[in-house]
């Protein structure tokens, strides 16, 4: 299995938390390298495991945002 590496460049909030302590959270996160990317995923309590998550470019957040705000 190939290795990834990544840096939370900036942690934006807490979605939710199950009793195991995994959470989901909305980060600015650069994954191996790359630039940072809005980031939506679990972590587990340390950061050290991740679950599957969506990475969003800043465009792809702003479109998200705007059809969020017209749904509810």
């Amino acid at each position: 299995m190939k290795e990834f590496q990544y840096e939370i460049v900036r942690k934006i909030g807490v979605l939710s938390e199950s009793p195991s302590g995994w959470r989901k959270e909305l980060n600015l996160v650069a994954w191996n390298g790359n630039a940072p990317k809005y980031d939506l995923r679990d972590w587990g309590p340390d950061h050290l495991r991740v679950g599957k998550g969506a990475v969003l470019t800043a465009e792809e957040a702003k479109t998200l945002l705007a059809l969020l705000r017209a749904e509810l």
